[in-house]
């Protein structure tokens, strides 16, 4: 992994039951997540998925990405155009920094009127077996997806420990 690696693109339909979904699995029962007279009649044309369901998406977009024993540090983002169903979100990713077995990625998801989401994510990514407290250093080269390679608001979600 380079600065300056471009990641591959992620599509991600929007459905009415991934809006509705996202919004239960969060506990954000807001109307406007779930039904689309109550949405129309605050201004909005249709339901639109929500900041914690966009922070989702991102975070799984960089794992699947880096790799099953990737870790997510730090995720800071940022709303624009609203997520509506039927629209599809493209996530994209470039690396902006490295430093060791840490990256900064600047990821960008845009739908078919705008910008949705915009922001970082710090992903640290270990080797199995190597030494020291957080892995050896990720391999250099980009190696693919298997490989080890705002409107309403925004949300920072700093992650401590690792995961298995």
């Amino acid at each position: 992994m380079r600065v300056g690696d471009v990641l591959p693109p992620l599509e991600i339909e929007i459905t009415r039951t991934l809006i509705v979904a996202g919004a239960i699995a969060s506990r954000d029962y807001q109307d406007v997540h779930h039904d689309a007279e109550l949405a129309r009649q605050k201004g909005s044309p249709d339901i639109f998925m929500n900041i914690l369901t966009t922070n989702g998406l991102v975070g799984r977009y960089i794992t699947d990405r880096f790799g099953p024993r990737s870790v997510l540090r730090r995720v800071a983002i940022r709303l624009g155009a609203p997520n509506y169903p039927g629209d599809t979100m493209v996530l994209t990713g470039t690396v902006e920094a490295v430093e060791g077995d840490t990256a900064t990625v600047r990821v960008v998801g845009a739908n078919g009127i705008g910008r949705h989401v915009t922001g970082t994510v710090t992903v640290t990514v270990t080797v199995p077996g190597a030494a020291g407290a957080e892995g050896a250093r990720v391999a250099q080269g980009a190696e693919g997806a298997e490989g080890i390679e705002g409107a309403e608001g925004a949300a920072v979600h700093e992650a401590a420990g690792s995961r298995p």
